[in-house]
Parts: C-alpha cells; sequence; structure tokens
C-alpha cells in the first residue's frame, strides 16, 4: 500500500501498525484518515496477518487526536456533519483480528477512537491519558462515549470534564481497567509484539468467531448475548476444527504459560 501516514510491518503473522507523524504527536489528518481504514480493510483480508500491534512513532505521544493545522482541510457543515475520526477505528472497519495497542506517550481526543476499539492496551509506564476537548470549547462526545465499554462511568466522565486540566497516568489507566499492562518504556514494543505473537498461535478461526461474540455481547442484555454467543459458536466452530483440536490435546504436548 502507498501509505504516507503510516508504517506497515508483517512479521511472523503479526502487522504492526504504526503512526507516523511525531512531527505533530502523531495526530491525524485528512490522509491519516483515509489510510486507516484501507489499512485496516486490507489487513481483514490478509491470510498472512493472525494479530495487529498498533503504536506511534517516538516516546512522547500515541496521538494527540485531530492535527489543528488541517482543521480547515476537514468538512464542518453542521448538517451534513461526519466526526473526522469516526471511520479510523479498527473494528469501525470489521476487523476482527486480536488489535494490540502500545501507548507510548500521550493519547488524548481522537486517539480513544483507536483505543476504544484495540482489543487490549498496553501502556509505556511514562504514558498519559486525556481528553482536552471541553477545555477548548468544543463538546466531548464519541470519544468518552467508545470509553464507557472500558472504564467506570464516574471516570470516564471526570476524564472528560476535566479537559486538560488532569490526566490519568498509566498506573491509574491499569487500575481502572483501561491498559491492561503496564511496562518500562523500552519493553513496550516486545511486550505488545508477544502478547500478538500468542494471539497469532491460536487457531483463526476460534480467535475471530470469540472476539466477534464478545464485542457483540458487550451492548445486550445478558440472555440476548448468550443468545448471540450460540450463533458465533456455530459459525466459528466445525467438525473439522473440533477434531483438530482433539489431535492437539492428545498429543500430550503442553503450553508452559507465562503468570502475569
Amino acid at each position: 500500500m502507498d501509505l504516507t501516514t503510516l508504517a506497515l510491518e508483517v512479521s511472523d503473522g503479526i502487522a504492526t501498525v504504526t503512526l507516523d507523524r511525531p512531527q505533530v504527536h502523531n495526530a491525524f489528518d485528512p490522509r491519516m484518515t483515509e489510510e486507516l481504514p484501507r489499512l485496516w480493510q486490507a489487513l481483514r483480508t490478509d491470510g498472512d496477518v493472525r494479530a495487529v500491534v498498533l503504536t506511534g512513532r517516538g516516546d512522547k505521544a500515541f496521538c494527540t487526536g485531530i492535527d489543528r493545522s488541517s482543521v480547515p482541510e476537514f468538512t464542518f457543515d453542521p448538517m451534513i456533519y461526519e466526526d473526522p475520526g469516526r471511520h479510523i477505528g479498527p473494528k469501525s472497519q470489521e476487523l476482527w483480528k486480536p488489535v494490540v495497542a502500545a501507548v507510548n506517550g500521550m493519547a488524548c481526543a481522537g486517539a480513544f477512537y483507536m483505543l476504544g476499539e484495540a482489543d487490549v492496551i498496553i501502556a509505556a509506564e511514562h504514558a498519559t491519558f486525556f481528553d482536552p476537548h471541553v477545555t477548548y470549547g468544543m463538546v466531548a462526545a464519541f470519544e468518552p462515549i467508545l470509553l464507557l465499554r472500558r472504564m467506570p462511568f464516574g471516570e470516564v466522565l471526570r476524564m472528560a470534564l476535566a479537559g486538560s486540566h488532569e490526566r490519568i497516568s498509566a498506573a491509574t489507566a491499569q487500575r481502572l481497567g483501561l491498559v491492561s499492562e503496564v511496562v518500562p518504556s523500552a519493553e513496550l514494543l516486545p511486550a505488545a509484539r508477544r502478547l500478538a505473537s500468542v494471539f497469532a498461535a491460536q487457531p483463526p478461526h476460534a480467535v475471530q468467531a470469540t472476539l466477534r461474540t464478545l464485542w457483540a455481547a458487550k451492548d445486550l442484555a445478558g440472555n440476548q448475548a448468550t443468545d448471540l454467543g450460540n450463533v458465533f459458536l456455530q459459525l466459528g466452530t466445525t467438525s473439522e476444527r473440533l477434531e483438530h483440536g482433539q489431535e492437539v490435546f492428545r498429543s500430550g504436548s503442553r503450553i508452559e504459560p507465562r503468570i502475569r
């Protein structure tokens, strides 16, 4: 693909996607909002890719939302308004391969379009999270809505209303459930790739059907989620795949798990 705002590396079943605009803290402009959806769609159908790592260039920022210098290039007619970041997350493009986000610094505002749709978030110790919208007279809407799926309501509300006056540390983000693991900066990408390699090593149909089930179930009542689970269970399971699993079990080989 002809990418100018992103970098892509594929190795051992893992695609590493890097937001590549460090001069503006990896903020997105119109070109990035075009490239990200195309890339997610391409990875969706790439049989060589079974898991994804998403990060930002440098150690200062994962992404700081929209590049304000490019605001005039976006259309802001209230009658036809479509938020520029609505389609840059992987789930918005129906990518049901595991996405591990490696947050390497500041993550704020429009960064949550991507983080809100990542499957697991790992953060460097110096990473911070905040939403500056209201400080600059803007409504915080879509980004905190996405975060409501990952954080307690009161904490999302506090972050949205505090604007630029507060930042959540990586340690606090882990305590609140936004972040799964916090590591030193030098270990961030190795940790993200290690986890992605674990996901990539699992049978892909089982992984993707499991992901699709859990994301769909988050917005449903318990009995509805269970009924939906039956549908995805049938879609992702065949007698051949079950027999393959039995063969793996009968082989006697055992996995030595990592305790975290």
